[in-house]
C-alpha cells in the first residue's frame, strides 16, 4: 500500500510498507529497537549484579554543577566496546552519539572521550577484579571445576617504542653520548673567531643539556619505580625477546584455562619471560576457585 504524507500542505516522497519518511514525526521507545538477544542487554544485567564498592571502583562526587556520570555506567560503555571492538576512548564517544544500543544501554548519556580515558586509567585495578568476580560467577554456575589447569603463556608488542623503553645502561649509554657532544662542542667554540658561528654553537650546546636535563629525570623515574626498565609510552610494558631473538617492547602474558569448558579464569602481565610464571600462576588459580588441590599443566 502506498501512502502519501502532507506537511504543511506539501506532498512529501512516497513510502511504502516498512520504510519511512526521514521527516515523519514517531512515538517509539529505545526499547524496541535494541534485540532481545543484543549483547547490549547482558551487559546491562551483568553489571547491575556487581558489588561497584567492593571492587574497587573511584566514584566522583560533585557538590555543584552536573552530577558525575556513574561507574557502572562508564563500565557497561567498556564491556560493550571491547565485545565490538571499540577500544579507543574516541570510538566509545562517537558510539555514545550514533549507536542505538549504547544510547540504550547509556540511557542517553554522551560521556566525552577524556572522561572514558581517565575512567579507565583510575580503575585499573577494578577492572580485573570485575573480571575475577566474573570467574567466581562461572565457577557457581558449575561451569568451572578447577580441578585442572592449563597454563600457557604469549608474547604480544605494545604500543611503547623502543627508543622510549630505559633500563640504567640504556641511560648510561646516552648520557655518556651527550657529554661527549658537548665537549666537542666547547672545543670548537673556543676555536670560532665569527659572531654567529658561536651563537649556533651556544645553541647546539643548550640543547644537549636540555637533552642530558630530561635524561636525568628518566634516570630519577627508573629509581623511584624500584624496576629495572622504564616505558614511557606503556609504563606497563617491558622490553622482551618476541621471536627469532628480536627484541622489541610488549608483553609476556601468562593466561590459565579451566579443562571443563577451556574457560579462561586468570592473567599476568607482570613478567619479562616465563621461566619463574607457573608457581605464581598456579597458586592465584588456587585461591581464587577456593580448590584444596588441583592439577596444573603447562
Amino acid at each position: 500500500m502506498v501512502v502519501f504524507q502532507y506537511l504543511k500542505g506539501v506532498k512529501t516522497t512516497p513510502f511504502f510498507n516498512g520504510l519511512y519518511s526521514r521527516i515523519q514525526l514517531q512515538m517509539i521507545s529505545y526499547d524496541q529497537l535494541v534485540k532481545q538477544d543484543s549483547w547490549a542487554r547482558v551487559v546491562d544485567l551483568f553489571v547491575e549484579c556487581l558489588p561497584m564498592d567492593s571492587l574497587g571502583f573511584k566514584h566522583e562526587t560533585a557538590s555543584e554543577g552536573r552530577p558525575p556520570y556513574s561507574s557502572s555506567d562508564l563500565l557497561k560503555l567498556f564491556l560493550y566496546g571491547y565485545k565490538n571492538h571499540l577500544r579507543s576512548s574516541r570510538k566509545l564517544a562517537h558510539a555514545c552519539e550514533v549507536n542505538l544500543e549504547v544510547m540504550w544501554l547509556l540511557k542517553g548519556l554522551s560521556p566525552s572521550a577524556r572522561k572514558i580515558a581517565y575512567f579507565r586509567k583510575n580503575n585499573a585495578k577494578a577492572f580485573k577484579q570485575v573480571f575475577r568476580y566474573f570467574v567466581v560467577m562461572l565457577k557457581d554456575m558449575s561451569l568451572i571445576d578447577g580441578q585442572t589447569i592449563a597454563i600457557d603463556s604469549f608474547k604480544i608488542r605494545a604500543q611503547n617504542a623502543l627508543k622510549n623503553n630505559f633500563n640504567q645502561k640504556k641511560i648510561d649509554r646516552h648520557l655518556d653520548y651527550i657529554d661527549a657532544k658537548i665537549q666537542a662542542y666547547e672545543s670548537v667554540l673556543d676555536q670560532a673567531d665569527n659572531a654567529d658561528e658561536k651563537q649556533e654553537i651556544e645553541s647546539e650546546i643548550d640543547y644537549q643539556n636540555t637533552k642530558k636535563k630530561n635524561t636525568k629525570q628518566i634516570e630519577k623515574q627508573l629509581h623511584d619505580s624500584g624496576e629495572s626498565q622504564i616505558s614511557l609510552s606503556d609504563p606497563d610494558a617491558k622490553s622482551v625477546v618476541l621471536h627469532r631473538n628480536i627484541i622489541n617492547v610488549g608483553y609476556c602474558v601468562q593466561a590459565g584455562c579451566d579443562s571443563k569448558h577451556n574457560l579462561f579464569i586468570n592473567n599476568s602481565t607482570g613478567t619479562v619471560n616465563d621461566t619463574h610464571a607457573l608457581s605464581p600462576m598456579a597458586l592465584d588459580a588456587k585461591e581464587l576457585l577456593q580448590m584444596d588441590t588441583e592439577c596444573t599443566l603447562r
